[in-house]
């Protein structure tokens, strides 16, 4: 095993997803810091068990072992699943034809979606930013998670069902504030 540039390596296997681990971790973790700390752990396991990787999606591969090493960290610290708040750097491309108010409103969806995002159950949650965030496939999920493919199915069904009774409810408190104004 070498980690230098070349097929076959392992920078030139694992690095290319660094973008992918991270962005799983952070949102399986809730916070930036345990986050960038699961990455690291999980990259020294991918590397120190790169000999006995035997080639197909490396992508799925790594993102298994972040997986896993994300629900290790997280039985080890339970009061990280549900109190935090997802708090990413929000960057709006800005372009001539927006106005500030449109900006504004752009950015109050996005804080929605994300609130909504972060308060789903785990187990939905990843299998949503595994799709729609990193757009794995169906396959590609299923490998990752060690779950039958029927199982991703109905996960992500459930798990789109419930952002979008979640978004509806918060969206209709959100008219009813600012009705009330």
């Amino acid at each position: 095993m070498t980690w230098t540039s070349g097929p076959g390596t392992f920078e030139s296997k694992m690095l290319p997803h660094l973008n992918a681990a991270y962005t799983l971790a952070r949102w399986l973790t809730g916070n930036v810091q345990d986050a960038e700390d699961a990455v690291q752990d999980a990259y020294l396991r991918a590397f120190r068990f790169f000999g006995g990787y035997r080639g197909g999606d490396s992508r799925a591969w790594l993102l298994q072992i972040v997986r896993n090493t994300c629900y290790t960290r997280l039985r080890s610290k339970p009061s990280h699943l549900s109190n935090t708040t997802f708090d990413e750097e929000r960057h709006i491309e800005e372009c001539g034809l927006e106005t500030p108010e449109m900006i504004a409103i752009k950015s109050a969806d996005i804080q929605l979606v994300r609130a909504a995002i972060q308060e789903l159950p785990l187990k939905y949650r990843e299998v949503l930013i595994l799709r729609e965030v990193e757009a794995m496939s169906y396959a590609e999920i299923s490998k990752v998670l060690n779950q039958p493919l029927g199982n991703i199915r109905t996960i992500l069904f459930r798990a789109r069902q419930q952002l979008k009774r979640d978004l509806i409810k918060r969206y209709e408190t959100f008219q009813h504030q600012a009705d009330g104004r």
